[in-house]
């Protein structure tokens, strides 16, 4: 059996892959880089385990990745949002992404992520060629291409977009995606 961790590997990818190598690690990261903050959006945007997601949103909490704030709007709730050192992984979640998708998948992307500072698509790992340069989350739009497998939970509609990257996604949002009580 394939242990937890990587002790005694004298490699970049191996400690890489102690921090972000767990199963739902990257979707976390992904969905907050969207703007996703709150544990109940995430739980019903990823269909993750709740036991399971409070053990990756501790371990990210822990290793830098995420910070945790209390959440103005509910006393005894938390807010989680990337920090510096969680953003810097954008470029290398959006090329598996793209990899995701122009390997295992039908060429399509379901989201653009654009440049906001000159509007181009991005390319693998971030990349914008009008620019020449890895485009920063700040400066990033994005937005889901519409499918008939689109997922119709308040969070996938209230991220449907085009909106910014990093753009807390409020809890208003996903209250007004889910339609009338």
């Amino acid at each position: 059996m394939l242990g937890n961790d990587y002790e005694g590997q004298d490699c970049g990818l191996a400690r890489a892959l102690e921090v972000i190598g767990e199963r739902w690690t990257m979707l976390i990261l992904r969905d907050a880089f969207y703007g996703v903050q709150r544990f109940s959006d995430f739980a019903v945007h990823l269909d993750i385990p709740r036991a399971v997601l409070t053990d990756r949103l501790r371990a990210l909490v822990e290793r830098g990745l995420l910070e945790r704030l209390p959440d103005p709007d509910h006393a005894g709730r938390a807010l989680y949002r990337p920090t510096a050192e969680g953003r810097t992984l954008w470029p290398a979640l959006h090329a598996l992404m793209r990899w995701g998708t122009e390997q295992f998948g039908d060429g399509h992307a379901a989201r653009y992520h654009r440049h906001t500072v000159c509007g181009t698509d991005l390319r693998s790992g971030a990349y914008c060629p009008v620019c020449d340069m890895v485009a920063p989350l700040e400066e990033v739009e994005s937005e889901r291409v519409p499918t008939e497998a689109s997922r119709t939970d308040p969070v996938s509609v209230a991220l449907r977009g085009p909106r910014p990257m990093l753009a807390p996604l409020t809890g208003a949002e996903t209250l007004a995606a889910a339609g009338p009580a």
